[in-house]
């Protein structure tokens, strides 16, 4: 699979790899949830983008929604606890946030889905990942995002409150923790205007979908 991509000046210095995370900036939310951010967390994301289009086994889904079958909006490979990451650089970045994050997740990141988002017509609907523990658990997810930036929206789940907006590509890191994946949504909108591919990458715990 070919995909054409815009670069980023802040991608060509630097040895390819994570970064160190001592700059996450965290913002606190309503609910008992919060997010950090940090950006162009991952040297080499061009590289890495380029590299896992073309390695990566990315499938096509269709799902019952909206009383019907549809064609999920977006390609998806998922990779299980035990599963060799596709690219060295994944398996470093893994590492990384299990160190970071250790202490305060009390467990490991142990998956990763990928979801390549091909143009401004492939989206993510509002949603929490709450199928398993995240429904009744606290718990982190971890978003790698690499490519072309996207808009990552973010509101409570209950309404009544702000919509956060952050856009992230060309290897920033966002983590959603606490109760965010219980009190808050999180979606990728669609497009109207022209907009290359984007990867998302989401490190998880074990149990958390």
């Amino acid at each position: 699979m070919s995909a054409a991509l815009q670069g980023s000046l802040l991608d060509l210095t630097g040895s390819p790899g994570p970064g160190p995370l001592g700059r996450l900036a965290r913002t606190e939310l309503a609910h008992g949830a919060w997010i950090d951010f940090l950006p162009a967390w991952m040297t080499g994301a061009d590289a890495l983008f380029s590299r896992l289009i073309e390695t990566v086994p990315w499938r096509a889904e269709r799902r019952w929604m909206y009383e019907r079958v549809v064609n999920v909006p977006r390609l998806l490979c998922f990779y299980g606890a035990g599963d060799d990451l596709p690219d060295p650089l994944l398996t470093d970045a893994s590492q990384a946030l299990n160190e970071h994050y250790a202490a305060e997740l009390g467990e490991r990141f142990v998956t990763a889905g990928l979801c390549l988002y091909r143009d401004g017509r492939d989206s993510v609907a509002w949603h929490g990942d709450t199928i398993g523990r995240g429904g009744t658990e606290d718990t982190m997810v971890a978003i790698l995002s690499l490519g072309t930036p996207r808009s990552l929206l973010l509101r409570p789940a209950g309404g009544g409150g702000p919509t956060l907006r952050h856009d992230l590509g060309h290897g920033d890191l966002l983590v959603m923790g606490g109760s965010c994946q219980r009190t808050w949504q999180h979606a990728i909108p669609k497009s109207a205007r022209p907009t290359g591919p984007r990867i998302s990458v989401q490190f998880r715990p074990e149990g958390v979908r």
